[in-house]
């Protein structure tokens, strides 16, 4: 199938419009979030949100120009692109290319912003494993032949983000990971032994790193320590209760005076919560649930087994995420660290989130 010969339709239209307004939102509540973190660090309240905006100016250019590339392309260099990114994540560990701030290497400076390859890999394994299932549909079921080529790529991949460290990456990988092996019809049985084993490998991850073993600890006892491990998660409950049904209002949050770590990261959930209340954040929910419906529609009318695969993946990231960093906020989950879509500030995951949704839209155009 040539690019140039499709006689495409036009986007789905819910889609679209959600990206936007999630977008949109997100950009709000950072403009709110980072004003107390840019007069501190850059002497002026915007500069977070300026940067921000032009994150995301770059996605929507991105998504737009790859909803004309025939998703089929996706497909053919799949290989490539998982081949690109675990080249990254390894360049990310040698010192001198990764750029380390406190115990982390997560990222390589280009100079104009930092570019962060374990949000490019989620992108790209999501792409590789839709391929996978795709070509090799008559040998899923087989465990060695179907399941396990497929496995030990996703293993690497997270192996990788886990040497950064970086476990809340990690765990979201292997589980949009799971979530392909899924609906690219493993075994039942298959998939039984991917949640032991994973849940086994999670253990050790936490075993090998006492922090990590805190957080379990603080987990299942927030007020055993309140002005140590368990300071982030008594501050974020703290502000989402604060804000009630209606919130203390826009731009009034009193924890992101220093108070809750990463307010414009991981936390900024409970920024959001606190300022807006709860019947308006479960609006912005709600919008993420419109969001991922509208994804499902395009999958379930999507032309072939790869577009199908490939929109549940992209759909599932964007869950997944938002699962984990909302659940992690309300104290039902522990903190690890995953940012929440479209809200969080960063470059490397927005524009990474709206190529994806860029080549959903294609895949939209090219519906059944």
């Amino acid at each position: 199938m040539k690019p140039g010969k499709l006689k495409l339709k036009k986007i789905d239209k819910g889609f679209f419009l959600t990206t936007v307004a999630l977008a949109l939102i997100g950009l709000v509540v950072i403009s709110s979030a980072s004003v107390v973190l840019s007069s501190q660090r850059f002497g002026r309240a915007g500069y977070y949100v300026e940067r921000q905006v032009v994150f995301v100016l770059v996605g929507f250019v991105i998504m737009l120009v790859l909803s004309r590339v025939d998703y089929h392309w996706f497909k053919r260099y799949s290989t490539a692109l998982i081949f690109l990114a675990v080249v990254l994540l390894i360049a990310v560990l040698v010192p001198g290319i990764g750029f380390k701030v406190g115990n982390s290497r997560r990222w390589i400076n280009l100079g104009i912003f930092l570019l962060q390859p374990s949000e490019l890999s989620k992108l790209a394994l999501i792409c590789y494993l839709a391929a996978w299932f795709d070509a090799r549909r008559n040998f899923v079921r087989s465990f060695w032949a179907g399941l396990v080529p497929p496995l030990l790529i996703s293993g690497l991949i997270a192996g990788l983000v886990i040497m950064e460290p970086d476990f809340g990456t990690m765990s979201s990988i292997l589980l949009i990971a799971f979530t392909m092996f899924f609906i690219g019809g493993a075994q039942l049985s298959h998939l039984l032994y991917l949640i032991v084993s994973g849940a086994g490998v999670g253990w050790l991850a936490v075993q090998a790193a006492p922090y990590r073993m805190e957080r379990i600890l603080t987990f299942l006892n927030p007020s055993s320590d309140p002005l140590g491990a368990g300071y982030h998660i008594n501050q974020a409950i703290l502000a989402v209760g604060s804000g009630g049904l209606f919130g203390l209002g826009f731009g009034e949050s009193l924890q992101k005076h220093n108070f809750l770590p990463e307010p414009i990261g991981d936390s900024v959930f409970a920024i959001m919560s606190e300022e807006l209340g709860f019947l308006r954040v479960a609006m912005v929910l709600l919008v993420y649930v419109a969001f991922v419906l509208f994804g499902l529609k395009i999958a379930r009318r999507a032309p072939d087994d790869f577009g199908r695969y490939l929109t549940v993946g992209v759909s599932m990231w964007v869950v997944v995420q938002l699962v984990v960093n909302v659940g992690a906020i309300v104290g039902i989950l522990p903190l690890t660290g995953i940012t929440l879509p479209f809200m969080s500030s960063g470059g490397s995951s927005v524009i990474a989130l709206l190529a994806g949704i860029g080549i959903v839209l294609n895949i939209s155009r090219q519906r059944a």
